[in-house]
């Protein structure tokens, strides 16, 4: 919208109307359904081609990973222009390198088998994040977000001019977000719990019986336990 005019923009002789949705923010979404067809029983082994919001050649990796032969490129071109795609051909092949691949082939597919339904992760899964201070640019934006908008469970000290940002395992709940919004490649990772360690954060020694949304006592919608 043109808040100084107060019409729709971009428009047409003074009108405006919605299209399509496209870009970066499509990913997550084609993503899902890319994988949603490469390993339903129906669908698996077709031929597919991803698209939605490919703009590096990570983009373009993951697609692959969960299936895709072939991806396919639009409103990246339309941003950066057409050699953008030639910088995702360089970086993937860099990374098919760096892993050993020869073709696509060789890592096509091989992240699906880790996809399952939400309603089926183990719920009594347990992990706290770690940041690594070897790797950290004391930037702070897991501090930030962490913060504001999940468990306050990364603390924020200085000295001597220097920030630190340490997490505090009995607030962190293993959301991830932290890992998702850090700007350097596994400088905040996950580590899981063990069976038998204690959560600080409840408690509790952590257990290595898999259970899940369906059988959960809040689920109002619950099933029975397997005996």
């Amino acid at each position: 919208v043109d808040l100084d005019r107060m019409t729709m923009s971009p428009s047409t002789d003074g009108w405006g109307s919605h299209g399509g949705y496209c870009g970066p923010a499509v990913k997550p979404i084609a993503l899902n359904m890319v994988a949603e067809i490469a390993r339903d029983a129906q669908t698996a082994g077709l031929p597919i081609s991803g698209i939605g919001g490919i703009t590096t050649w990570r983009d373009a990796a993951e697609y692959i990973a969960l299936g895709c032969g072939t991806v396919q490129v639009c409103t990246a071109a339309m941003v950066y222009g057409f050699k953008i795609v030639q910088d995702m051909c360089d970086g993937l092949s860099n990374f098919m390198d760096d892993h050993g691949y020869a073709t696509l082939d060789d890592f096509k597919g091989q992240a699906v088998p880790t996809v399952k339904d939400w309603k089926n992760l183990n719920l009594n899964h347990i992990e706290k994040a770690v940041i690594n201070q070897d790797s950290c640019i004391q930037c702070g934006r897991c501090h930030v977000v962490c913060e504001d908008t999940s468990h306050q469970a990364i603390t924020f000290t200085k000295e001597g001019g220097v920030r630190k940002f340490e997490i505090n395992d009995a607030e962190c709940v293993g959301c991830n977000l932290c890992v998702s919004i850090c700007p350097v490649p596994e400088c905040i990772t996950m580590r899981a719990l063990e069976p038998g360690e204690v959560d600080v954060r409840t408690g509790k020694k952590v257990t290595g019986e898999y259970a899940n949304w369906t059988t959960h006592p809040n689920n109002p919608q619950r099933v029975a336990a397997a005996a």
